[in-house]
């Protein structure tokens, strides 16, 4: 059966938190998305859970954890975002809870978005192939803290020196999820996007087994192109979409 067509998402925001479990899941889909909006001037920032620091066997922790955070630094600048901050939490068992949507919910009020972004957190990306943990609890937990954030009550200590309170997210968008129905087209900064995963060399080089090949032009059209088609453009990146707002 084919794909039904995706629905193009609401653009008419002016700034977007992404928040995702490591270094480089935005760049595994969503940079060129992130690149088209920043053309535009609306603000990104970006949110790292972890540091990445277990993803690279052949360096220890500490090593992989400052190449990491490098890494990402450089990657999102090519697409046009400043704002990098990382929360320390650990690489590869990240649990779902209470730390986690505080740690979540203070970024959000820091930075007072319009849109929260985070990965997939289905339990595949489609068919039988697993979703890591790391990313299934982040994005839960992205969703619960947004609604934490805009409660007074919830982490109140959280609420001194200015920071308030902030409930006016309008919407939650998890990149590449196997429930999509909506997309963006990311033909023109496709590049762009491309460039971004590249700047994650150390990374790659060091996945090793059946990624020793891995090309990021090949990939990021293997995704991409299917998004594409189900917009009517040549690249796009899509999203399941939940409203936060009760009634829209």
């Amino acid at each position: 059966m084919e794909p039904s067509p995706l629905e193009p998402v609401d653009e008419s925001w002016e700034s977007a938190l992404i928040v995702v479990a490591h270094p480089d899941d935005v760049e595994f889909g969503a940079a060129a998305a992130v690149a088209r909006w920043t053309d535009q001037g609306k603000t990104v920032v970006y949110c790292m859970v972890t540091s990445g620091e277990a993803g690279i066997d052949g360096m220890t922790p500490p090593e992989a954890r400052e190449v990491r955070i490098a890494e990402e630094i450089a990657s999102a600048r090519i697409v046009g975002v400043e704002q990098v901050e990382f929360l320390g939490m650990p690489d590869g068992t990240v649990e779902y809870g209470l730390p986690l949507r505080r740690a979540i919910a203070e970024v959000i009020r820091k930075h007072r978005p319009d849109i929260v972004i985070t990965n997939n957190f289905r339990e595949s990306w489609g068919g039988t192939f697993p979703n890591q943990s790391d990313h299934i609890a982040v994005g839960r937990a992205a969703i619960d803290a947004v609604r934490d954030a805009g409660n007074r009550w919830v982490f109140a200590e959280q609420l001194v020196d200015g920071l308030e309170p902030w409930g006016d997210v309008r919407q939650v968008w998890a990149a590449s999820s196997p429930d999509a129905a909506h997309g963006v087209d990311t033909t023109d900064t496709f590049d762009r996007g491309v460039e971004s995963l590249k700047a994650h060399q150390a990374y790659i080089d060091g996945l090793g087994g059946g990624w020793a090949n891995f090309d990021p032009v090949e990939f990021l059209e293997g995704v991409s192109r299917p998004a594409g088609t189900r917009l009517g453009v040549t690249y796009g990146t899509s999203f399941e979409v939940f409203s936060m707002r009760f009634g829209e």
